[in-house]
This record gives C-alpha cells, structure tokens and sequence, in this order.
C-alpha cells in the first residue's frame, strides 16, 4: 500500500509543479536525460548481474516483439474499418504498439510484485521495448511519414543509448561480485529512477481535446490496456503453457500504458502528435486502474 501511495505522490508531484508555472516546459527532458544516462544504467547493473538466466527468460525476452507486430496488424485492420488517416495509425502504432515499461512499468512491477522482480521488467524493457522501438519503431515512423531514415542512423540509436552498455556490461561481469562501495554507489543511482521517472510522467499529462479524440483514444487505449495484454496472456499461458511469477510479471508489463518515447517519436514526424500526447495523458492515470484489475486477475487465476 504505502509503495501505491508513493506512486500516487510523485505522480501528482509532478502534474501540480507543471501548474505552479515555476518550471520550463522542457523540465522532463532535463528529468529523462538524468534518468537515460545515470538511473536506469544503475538499476540495469543492479538487477540484470543477479538474474539466473533460464528457458524461462524467453517469455519477457519475446513480449515486446510479439505485442508489436500484433498491434501493427491491429491498428492497420482498425485504422481501415474506421477509416482513420495514416498518420493516425501511425502514432497508434508508435504510442500503443509498446508499453512504458520503464518509467510506469519498473515502479508499478516494485510495487505490486516487489524489488526482486525488477530485472525481469528490465528484460522486457531493454531487450524488448527498446530495441523494437528503436529498429521496427524507427521504421514504423519513416514509413507513415513517408520519410526515410538510414539503417546506419537506426544501429547508432542503439549503440549509442546508455543502458545497452549497461546491459552488456551486467551480463559481462556476472561471475564477478561488485565490491560494496560500487554496490551502494549504483543501488544509490537506481533508486532516483522511480521517483524522477514519474515525476515527469506527471508533469507531461494534459487533458484538453479528449472529447474530439474520443474515437481515436478509445481504439488505441482499449488495444493497449485490454486487448493486447489479453492476446499475451492467452498465447503464453494457454498456448505455450507458461506459469510462475516471471510469466506473470511479464504479461503485467504487457499491459502498461502508452509508450513515453513512441509518443515523442510520433510528435517528431508529426504523426497525429496532439492524439500522441493525449494517449499518454489519459492512458497513464487510466492504467493504475487497470493494472489493479490485472494484478488481481494474474494473482488468483494465474
């Protein structure tokens, strides 16, 4: 209860300091940047250098690839049935094709399921969200803005964002035992993530227009919260016969809200960019209900 009432703390922390009008619009990049290249780094080094790698891994290794390609047909059968623009499917694709498994997922996974499930949510997040954004997102993006991005510009995303180092280097150095002085020097990083990651998802929340978006807000957040995370469960579950805390951990990331930085991708090659912010500003507070629901569903059925 009391981690439920933390996340409730920054979360509105950070929506009242964006109406103080004290601080910059671009005060949650300043956030991000600390978060990209120091907290989640940390928390990477953390909790990857301790996970037991197992057949097991394969379900969060895989969600995020499986969970995109299921919305990308998704969102394009939708997008032909209700006779939605391009672009509109494009940032559908973008925001609601992937979860924010980071920023929502990594305080939501340590406040339902506890801190020992964390390096799972991180597998999910680096190994999954951010590679697929960052390669099939990438290409999603050129294609509905009918732009063209070098593959050599889609592998430097990739080579240059700090937690893949801090992937490679978990992984590198697990037979070897970090001295305490690193171990409180990282641990004292990777607990900045949760409070500043939703401090600026709170600050970056608005609610105007959600009427004249209704439409498109209802087709991408029922996919992102509901369906999606539905379609996961019944393949790893009913069809692959997966079972345990780690399955269920990683289909309760499945079923995040709309992704930060697809959004943030859709603002920049102006896909639908309006529709892009308001599925994180409805989406995001949405989720702590629907997360609930899932919790409590995966706890007794599953």
């Amino acid at each position: 209860m009391g981690n439920l009432i933390f996340i409730a703390a920054c979360f509105l922390g950070g929506f009242f300091l964006r109406r103080t009008g004290r601080f910059p619009e671009n005060f949650p990049a300043s956030l991000n940047a600390f978060i990209i290249h120091f907290s989640l780094p940390a928390l990477t080094l953390v909790y990857i250098h301790q996970i037991e790698f197992s057949w097991e891994l394969f379900f969060p290794l895989s969600m995020a690839w499986i969970f995109f390609a299921f919305g990308f047909l998704f969102f394009n059968f939708a997008g032909r049935l209700l006779n939605l623009p391009s672009r509109t499917v494009g940032c559908l694709i973008l925001t609601c094709a992937l979860g924010n498994t980071s920023f929502v997922g990594l305080p939501m996974i340590e406040a339902f399921y506890g801190q020992a499930y964390l390096g799972t949510g991180l597998i999910v997040d680096q190994a999954g969200t951010f590679v697929v954004l960052s390669t099939l997102g990438i290409l999603t993006a050129t294609r509905y803005a009918s732009g063209r991005v070098p593959f050599t510009v889609i592998l430097k995303r990739i080579f240059t964002f700090p937690p893949f180092y801090a992937v490679i280097l978990a992984v590198g150095t697990r037979p070897l035992l970090y001295p305490d002085w690193l171990n409180l020097i990282i641990e004292r990083f990777g607990q900045t993530l949760i409070p500043l990651a939703l401090i600026s998802v709170g600050f970056q929340i608005r609610f105007s227009s959600v009427r004249q978006y209704a439409k498109k807000l209802v087709t991408g957040l029922v996919f992102k919260l509901v369906i999606g995370p539905a379609f996961i469960l019944a393949l790893f579950v009913f069809v692959m016969k997966g079972y345990g805390p780690l399955v269920r951990v990683t289909i309760f990331e499945a079923a995040m809200p709309p992704i930060i930085m697809g959004s943030i991708i859709a603002i920049e090659y102006k896909l639908d960019p309006h529709l892009a912010s308001l599925l994180l500003g409805v989406g995001i507070p949405l989720s702590f209900l629907t997360l609930t629901g899932w919790w409590w569903m995966l706890s007794t059925a599953f």
